[in-house]
């Protein structure tokens, strides 16, 4: 009951600061308000990144900020994320849909001044795909003929993969298979020429620990450049002079924040600091909703949050649990009375809505069922089962999530569970080293196909990180991608899909929206599914 009047005070007394500097009051002028003349963009990016390298981007911040500095051969149309030209200015397909080629602008430019070739995308594959890189998003690339074998070291032959330098401004792909959506894969940050030669000046091109991806070293080819990394603080880049478009370009800077307390960036909204927001805290929704809805957004977001289970780790060897865990938790109860922002729970790893694909129901809630399965596991009401840790990286609305099936745990079945809350940087590495039991986790399709939830999942996938493995599960997505009826494809999916929430590997938790905070002066930043917004579209109006 006290929080409204307190909500608008703060509210009134950040705009009153703002409408000061406009009439020249002689306060001190807000990042906002500067920004909007000056065309300098203020984001908040919710955690600190640990590598600007866009080949090993394993989130959405560092593939957020890669998007500014480097460009592909296709690029997003600002609206719907449909592919439009990049580097490549026009391409051509085969008639059998397994030969691209690509014809490159002679006007793309590294920010070195130096022309981007087809020999640079070549270079830059292949050190993506060399094993010791550790690309966590390398298999994004296995779509191409014999990148798979060479990814997973059975030959050291780049030449036996499927794309060639035809000359200086013609790129050759060849497909393993068919793929309608390769086109919109071409636009992660993964597929972007890297500057292999400076690379290797600094170090082993093709290992972790180069440190080519700083201020004053990085040199890229997209819309901007970096100017400054302060880590912890912000990361500044700046307009490209060199960059093939820049015409269209109307932001001078973007000014980029890893806040992690969603309150804390909550403030710097609030207080004029920020233009947008990562994310807004789960219990402020309402308030913004009812106060203040021309800064509110909830866009919708093609994004799943669920729980990876460390099947290395004991209990989870044992199905049971896993499935008493995954039929213990209240999604109805999180999505309604804690998310407020129109996400749906869930009960799959694959989102509805995708085209011609229905999700497999799983396992429903049900607490009497759950309490069964822990009492045949041998524990019964918990009793005998050591306390099992929940994983998250520091977020208010992790934290918020996290407490939330801790009770649930707690209260239907009798366990202990305590919560582990991490910086990002650490939670990648100890998702990587696989040193956890339960983590808190989310993906965000890179195309909409219910194949980019899926093959998260395959035993060789960089970012299965479970410990699970399903001969059976990977036979059906390898024919999934084989098979021309799309139907039957769907089907395979599907069956792919109902083994996984079976064997109970991931518990889904809800399907996301996008909410977050907005000034109305920010133009082109259009509500989609991927939350991508190419930063050449994006303006400023004072």
């Amino acid at each position: 009951m006290h929080q409204k009047p307190g909500f608008i005070l703060l509210f009134s007394c950040a705009f009153l600061g703002l409408l000061v500097v406009t009439t020249g009051c002689g306060r001190r002028e807000s990042a906002v308000t500067s920004g909007n003349r000056d065309q300098v963009l203020h984001r908040g990016i919710g955690s600190e990144v640990s590598d600007l390298d866009p080949q090993l981007a394993a989130n959405i911040a560092e593939g957020d900020i890669a998007s500014a500095l480097f460009e592909g051969l296709v690029v997003e149309d600002p609206v719907d994320l449909h592919p439009v030209p990049g580097v490549a200015e026009s391409w051509e397909t085969s008639p059998d849909q397994l030969s691209y080629l690509f014809h490159l602008r002679a006007t793309a430019r590294w920010s070195n001044g130096a022309p981007v070739t087809a020999q640079d995308f070549v270079d830059s594959w292949r050190r993506i795909l060399t094993p010791t890189l550790g690309a966590s998003n390398a298999d994004l690339l296995h779509l191409i003929q014999g990148a798979e074998a060479f990814h997973k070291g059975l030959t050291q032959d780049f030449g036996a993969v499927g794309v060639t330098a035809v000359d200086d401004h013609t790129l050759r792909v060849r497909l393993e298979h068919p793929a309608p959506y390769f086109l919109s894969l071409l636009t992660n940050p993964v597929w972007s020429p890297v500057p292999v030669a400076l690379i290797a000046a600094s170090g082993p091109d093709a290992e972790r620990g180069n440190r080519w991806a700083r201020a004053g070293s990085l040199v890229g080819n997209g819309p901007f450049n970096l100017k400054s990394w302060e880590p912890n603080q912000r990361i500044i880049v700046e307009k490209s002079l060199t960059y093939w478009d820049a015409a269209r370009v109307r932001l001078t800077a973007i000014n980029f924040y890893p806040i992690e307390s969603g309150d804390a960036e909550e403030r710097a909204f609030r207080t004029g600091q920020l233009h947008v927001t990562y994310v807004l805290p789960f219990g402020k929704v309402e308030a913004y909703r009812r106060d203040a809805p021309q800064f509110l957004r909830a866009d919708p977001y093609l994004n799943t949050y669920f729980f990876r289970l460390n099947l290395r780790r004991p209990p989870f060897g044992d199905e049971r649990v896993r499935r008493a865990l995954s039929q213990a938790v209240d999604r109805t109860a999180i999505v309604e009375k804690i998310l407020h922002g129109g996400q749906l729970a869930a009960t799959a790893i694959t989102p509805p809505g995708l085209p011609g694909y229905v999700p497999p129901a799983g396992l429903p809630t049900d607490f009497a069922a759950a309490r069964r399965l822990l009492a045949e596991a041998g524990f019964p009401g918990g009793k005998g089962l050591p306390p099992i840790e929940l994983l998250y990286n520091t977020s208010d609305n992790h934290r918020t999530l996290a407490e939330a099936v801790q009770e649930m745990w707690r209260r239907e079945l009798g366990i202990e569970v305590r919560l582990v809350s991490q910086e990002f940087k650490g939670v990648l590495n100890e998702r990587r080293t696989g040193n956890y039991q339960i983590l808190l986790s989310d993906w965000v399709g890179d195309y909409a196909d219910p194949g980019t939830f899926l093959d998260l999942w395959r035993s060789d996938s960089g970012n299965n990180h479970t410990g699970w493995s399903s001969p059976a599960f990977d036979n059906l997505l390898f024919a999934s991608a084989r098979t021309a009826d799309a139907a039957e494809r769907m089907n395979q999916l599907q069956q792919a899909e109902s083994q996984l929430l079976a064997a109970t590997p991931i518990i889904p938790l809800y399907y996301n929206t996008h909410v977050f905070l907005v000034q109305p002066s920010v133009k082109g930043w259009y509500p989609n599914l991927l939350d991508h917004h190419p930063y050449k579209h994006v303006w400023l109006e004072e």
